[in-house]
């Protein structure tokens, strides 16, 4: 009887791990996902950005002196936020986004 136990719990510990493997290929796809799409905006004007995307929510100068456009959107109640840096020459050299999918 004890080694029934003992298999049924390794059965059901090595079914946990195998869904969480499973759930963390899916956010790495999406996400690559999400990366691939913003990475186009690198190297290009911030006007492209802002035909595709709209106007930002919110822009700043950064303590290095470029500007970040801040676009915020909502998604089954979790907030999205998309960040992009835009140097001098208002050419887009980077992003980083938090909580998109």
């Amino acid at each position: 009887m004890s080694k029934l136990k003992s298999v049924i719990s390794l059965v059901i510990i090595l079914i946990f791990f195998s869904g969480c493997q499973t759930v963390k290929d899916k956010t790495d796809a999406i996400i690559e996902k999400e990366n691939e799409k913003l990475s186009k905006y690198i190297s290009k004007p911030a006007s492209v950005l802002q035909m595709d995307l709209g106007k930002p929510d919110e822009d700043f100068k950064n303590a290095k002196g470029n500007f970040e456009f801040i676009y915020n959107t909502k998604k089954y109640g979790i907030l999205c936020e998309r960040r992009f840096e835009i140097n001098s020459e208002n050419i887009v050299i980077g992003f980083v986004s938090n909580g998109c999918f």
